[in-house]
């Protein structure tokens, strides 16, 4: 068997002993493995003079720093995976803060998040999530289309464009003209809430 097939079917929390060992294949096979769970990571994060590129390098280094310090024998149980999501999400949110702080004039949307706060998986949390989703859903419903409004939902439950677009029965150009109009509306609608607020 191939060195490149043995990391394969490594698990990562075998593959994460081996990388912080100094093994380059078991790094490069983590990274590769987690590219595209990085880039579900960025989904619903919009900040003008950001883009999705910035967004999945910044989920990048958050991965490289789960990478360097997950403990197995520290992380309460917790699967490299679970670790690499907070850490992934905590450098995005870092980032898009920070860029907030930097251009006081930047307009910062989670689609997931309303307030845009990560929050540790606890049962009160999940609780206050559901509700926070709810009186978003509520919010975007008034200013988005039926059309648009289902194709954010989708995309905020971790759809691709492809999958949207064979759902809706719409094309791919169509499903992505209705998330950048939905962008401006949410926008829109974030500025307005900041200046009653």
């Amino acid at each position: 068997m191939s060195e490149e097939k043995k990391q394969e079917n490594r698990t990562d929390e075998e593959l994460v002993v081996l990388a912080r060992g100094g093994d380059k294949g078991a790094m490069e096979t983590l990274l590769v493995r987690y590219k595209e769970f990085v880039s579900t990571c960025t989904r619903g994060f919009f900040l003008s003079g950001l883009d999705a590129e910035d967004l999945l390098q910044e989920g990048m280094i958050g991965l490289f720093s789960a990478i360097c310090d997950y403990k197995a024998e520290h992380g309460n149980g917790a699967t490299f995976k679970t670790f690499a999501y907070l850490c992934i999400r905590r450098q995005i949110i870092d980032t898009v803060k920070r860029r907030c702080k930097e251009i006081p004039t930047a307009v910062c949307v989670s689609l997931f998040e309303w307030e845009g706060e990560a929050k540790e998986e606890n049962p009160e949390d999940v609780v206050i999530a559901a509700e926070t989703r709810q009186e978003f859903t509520k919010k975007i419903s008034k200013v988005l289309s039926d059309y648009e409004f289902r194709v954010v939902m989708m995309y905020i439950d971790g759809m691709n464009y492809g999958e949207i677009a064979e759902s809706t029965k719409k094309s791919v150009k169509s499903v992505d003209n209705a998330l950048q109009r939905s962008k401006r509306k949410l926008l829109e609608l974030l500025k307005n809430e900041k200046q009653t607020a």
